[in-house]
């Protein structure tokens, strides 16, 4: 059952392993496929060598529906679910551990330059959620408070949270903030990012519909 999409999952498990989005087991992925049905990505396994054999069916209570003898998804799930919960609109969350956004997390400051016209328009400012304990009730109360207006989430001294209307999307929010970070670290690099002027960021904003983007955005939003 849902073969096409476990496929899809296997697809962007290897994409994150490949760009060094990830390293040995971390990082997981869920999908939703019906009202309070996930796929989930198995716990303890490096995202390169995924198979379907290793994504398994959940329902909203991290009780397994389907999945191989011994199977279990991570404990990390409880923030997809939460997620789930927050919004109607999302089909799919994405956690992983890039590189250059979580350093950003680790110095505990927010990606909220509006230098660049693309995170502009994907994701605004990026916040940062309150250090959580990993597999314990904190992380999701923790992300909860940001998932009204943000899609992109760091996670203090963790990693990255990004989440989508379907696993592609998700996916490509990731992507971009990861890259989001990379320019961010090098304008810092030079002397400091220069925002673009405020009646631009509402113009780009106001574009999103324009270009597809789905999801939500802060507006202009600072952190600091």
């Amino acid at each position: 059952m849902y073969e096409d999409i476990k496929k899809e999952i296997v697809e962007v498990c290897r994409k994150l392993w490949q760009k060094g989005f990830v390293a040995a087991n971390d990082g997981n992925i869920t999908v939703k496929v019906a009202e309070k049905r996930y796929l989930a990505t198995e716990t303890g396994i490096s995202k390169a060598d995924i198979t379907p054999d290793n994504i398994g069916l959940i329902d909203d209570k991290l009780s397994i529906i389907e999945g191989r003898e011994g199977w279990k998804p991570s404990s990390e799930v409880k923030m997809h679910l939460r997620c789930y919960k927050e919004r109607s609109d999302i089909g799919a969350v994405v956690h992983a551990h890039p590189p250059v956004c979580t350093g950003f997390a680790c110095a505990h400051i927010p990606l909220d330059d509006y230098c660049m016209i693309e995170s502009v328009l994907m994701t605004g400012s990026v916040p940062i959620s309150p250090y959580a304990t990993p597999s314990t009730d904190e992380v999701p109360d923790s992300v909860a408070p940001f998932l009204k207006e943000h899609d992109c989430i760091l996670l203090q001294n963790h990693g990255a949270l990004t989440v989508g209307n379907n696993l592609t999307a998700a996916y490509h929010k990731m992507e971009s903030l990861e890259h989001q970070a990379h320019i961010s670290l090098v304008a810092r690099l030079l002397g400091g990012a220069k925002d673009i002027d405020r009646e631009n960021i509402d113009r780009l904003i106001a574009m999103r519909e324009q270009y597809g983007i789905t999801g939500r955005h802060p507006g202009y939003k600072k952190f600091h």
